[in-house]
């Protein structure tokens, strides 16, 4: 049932999602079946749609962003383009409570690239990693910081503004991970400035797996020398002088061989749909609903890992279950009533989004506070 749809912090979901993907999908067997020469006009036609979505939804100057995979595989070009003297010797921040795949790859990387991996650890029972604590530890010693906007187990919004500021002052490079309130609740890669920014089309954007994005602020781009490189690296992906390869002035210089366009040409209705939206009102919907979930955990005794203040958050509740009851037998009780949630352990993540209705969350509260009791 769509009304009690709480996974925006997963999927993400609208009307006509079904309709759209299958209409954009079955236009791209007719003509990539064709037998013409029209495929690559359309299909990275689409593509450019698709950076162009993104572009409008970060205030992002053309030629800054490209697409990715996912937000490892864009983390890993920006520290792998890298010049030297960025990482060598110096650290990379991040918070205990960033996206895991992010933290894997980065332990990984540190003795190749020469850096230290600091991990700015949870306090005693908490959620998240407080901003006070992740600003105490980053020192003129941090060339890179991975700023989590908004932590995938807790909701907790981070203060972007005091983040940035406080790099600056360190003289690091920053880049946010922005992939779990990225069309919700509105951002700008140039207010405050940020270097790099990375994200998927998933979640409140609705799009499908594979389609992340990179965003490379315009003064840095010069600077980065991408490992993989190709013929789309380029200015010009129709040089065929393999003595004269030069990479491409702009973010173009990210993209290598032939570029896969299948997740953005998937998941380009769902961008398109997102631009038509209302997007205060989409942020105010989801609003009412997550203080009512918070109300609720108050009432049914569920200590609430999500910041209560609305400017500390981002879309979702995050609640923690009692050790009695597990976090999957609930997410399975509740699927059996027709609720879709799920559980970290014991944390119990509910994100109500476009299709999530007043009803459908009535519904939720009363069906945990049968399973509870």
């Amino acid at each position: 049932m769509s009304e009690t749809y709480f996974l925006y912090h997963s999927i993400g979901m609208y009307d006509e999602k079904s309709h759209d993907l299958a209409a954009a999908l079955t236009e791209f067997a007719s003509i990539w079946g064709r037998s013409d020469d029209s495929q690559w006009a359309y299909a990275l036609g689409k593509r450019a749609r698709f950076l162009d979505r993104w572009r409008a939804i970060l205030n992002a100057a053309p030629g800054t962003l490209t697409s990715a995979e996912n937000v490892t595989a864009a983390f890993h070009a920006v520290i792998a383009a890298l010049p030297a003297h960025y990482l060598q010797g110096r650290k990379i921040l991040v918070g205990a409570d960033c996206f895991p795949s992010n933290h894997f790859m980065l332990s990984g990387m540190a003795a190749k690239y020469g850096f230290t991996l600091q991990t700015v650890p949870l306090r005693q029972g908490a959620a998240h990693v407080e901003d006070e604590d992740f600003i105490a530890a980053w020192t003129p010693e941090v060339g890179l910081a991975l700023l989590t906007w908004v932590s995938s187990t807790s909701s907790h919004r981070i203060d972007l503004a005091a983040m940035v500021a406080h790099g600056r002052r360190m003289g690091s490079l920053l880049c946010t991970d922005i992939t779990q309130a990225a069309g919700l609740i509105p951002y700008d890669v140039q207010a405050p400035a940020v270097d790099f920014a990375i994200s998927t089309s998933l979640k409140w954007m609705c799009g499908t797996p594979g389609a992340g994005i990179l965003y490379v602020a315009p003064n840095l781009i010069a600077d980065m020398t991408p490992e993989p490189r190709g013929w789309f690296s380029q200015d010009n992906p129709f040089n065929w002088d393999i003595t004269a390869f030069a990479p491409a002035a702009d973010v173009r210089r990210f993209d290598n061989g032939t570029p896969g366009t299948m997740a953005t040409l998937a998941s380009l209705p769902a961008l398109d749909w997102h631009a038509r939206q209302d997007h205060a009102s989409q942020l105010a919907h989801n609003r009412k609903l997550t203080a009512q979930l918070i109300a609720a955990a108050d009432e049914l005794r569920l200590p609430l890992l999500t910041p209560r203040p609305e400017h500390r958050r981002g879309g979702s509740v995050m609640l923690r279950l009692p050790d009695h009851h597990s976090g999957t037998a609930i997410v399975s009780a509740l699927r059996a009533r027709g609720l879709s949630t799920d559980a970290r352990g014991q944390t119990l993540r509910l994100s109500p989004g476009v299709m999530t209705t007043q009803a459908g969350t009535d519904a939720l509260i009363a069906a945990l506070q049968t399973l509870l009791t």
